[in-house]
């Protein structure tokens, strides 16, 4: 991946009066990143996402954006960045292809019928591109603001909560879109959402904020691969396999039998090699159940868990 940062913070604070929202936060996005934005609700996320768009003025620290500081290159820097912040808003009594045109009029993006047309159909809203907004369901409604968002084709992207309102079928396609504009189109993307499982899949990096500090930053796989799992291993004879594991590096690893099935709590990473232990001592193992997820991690680390 190319280390370029495309967003670096540091020391970002924001007071409302005796309300310190954000508090000295630090972060990182690189070029290429999906970048995966968490925390629970009141930690800070959104006026956060509001100084990153200069929607309101830090009480101190900095903001760099392709580089360059984002006080003194607003207009150089916004030409090259989409974002959606909240719900979007859009003129109801017109279609949807009319609502492109216009809106990318104002940021001075392409408005040729063939991109508008393009930017439709990559959202999954081109055969209602006649149709007023207004008959639009809040999910048409979301997938529209991102079409808003791409036309100028830009860089970086930033969402906040992208899939809001969206039904399951909805959820997977803005995700795939998600996935296809890092891999495909080469964009960087800065993901909020509550949705963590979301996030799992699609992030490649990621920060959780509480209180509005930063907690932990890093790779996604690499966070939750130093986490313990616990995982339970569906086998076919429960008593040979407790004194096989009883003989074994993992015998203070184990937490719980029931019915077939026995559970440890083991670094992710020695999963395969606990399950190759137990079927080279002939103990059948028919199913292997991580459950340790970015959730339970999230939870860990918001309630006051280790670093």
């Amino acid at each position: 991946m190319d280390t370029d940062h495309i967003i670096e913070v540091r020391g970002l604070t924001k007071k409302f009066k005796n309300l310190i929202a954000v508090n000295n936060l630090d972060f990182n996005v690189f070029r290429g990143d999906v970048f995966g934005f968490l925390g629970p609700n009141g930690a800070g996320k959104s006026t956060t996402i509001r100084m990153l768009l200069s929607l309101i003025k830090p009480t101190a620290g900095d903001i760099k954006i392709f580089g360059l500081p984002l006080n003194e290159n607003r207009e150089k820097i916004f030409s090259k960045v989409g974002a959606i912040v909240e719900k979007p808003d859009f003129y109801l009594n017109l279609s949807a292809y009319k609502n492109l045109e216009l809106l990318g009029k104002l940021c001075k993006a392409d408005v040729s019928r063939k991109k508008i047309m393009e930017m439709l159909e990559l959202v999954g809203l081109a055969s209602r591109y006649k149709s007023r907004v207004k008959t639009y369901s809040h999910g048409m409604k979301q997938r529209l603001g991102l079409a808003q968002a791409l036309l100028h084709d830009p860089d970086l992207i930033i969402l906040d909560e992208p899939t809001t309102g969206l039904d399951p079928q909805g959820m997977k396609e803005i995700r795939d879109l998600i996935i296809y504009l890092s891999k495909t189109k080469g964009k960087t993307i800065f993901l909020s959402s509550h949705i963590l499982r979301e996030v799992e899949i699609i992030a490649s990096r990621m920060i959780i904020i509480n209180k509005g500090t930063a907690r932990v930053e890093g790779k996604v796989e690499d966070l939750l691969n130093t986490e313990k799992v616990n995982v339970t291993f569906e086998v076919d004879d429960i008593p040979k396999a407790l004194n096989i594991i009883g003989l074994s590096m993992w015998k203070d690893n184990f937490k719980s039998k029931e019915k077939n099935q026995i559970t440890f709590e083991i670094p992710r990473t020695e999963i395969a090699e606990l399950n190759k232990y137990l079927i080279e001592n002939y103990v059948n193992v028919s199913a292997v159940i991580p459950v340790r997820s970015l959730e339970d991690y999230f939870l860990k680390i918001t309630e006051g868990g280790d670093r």
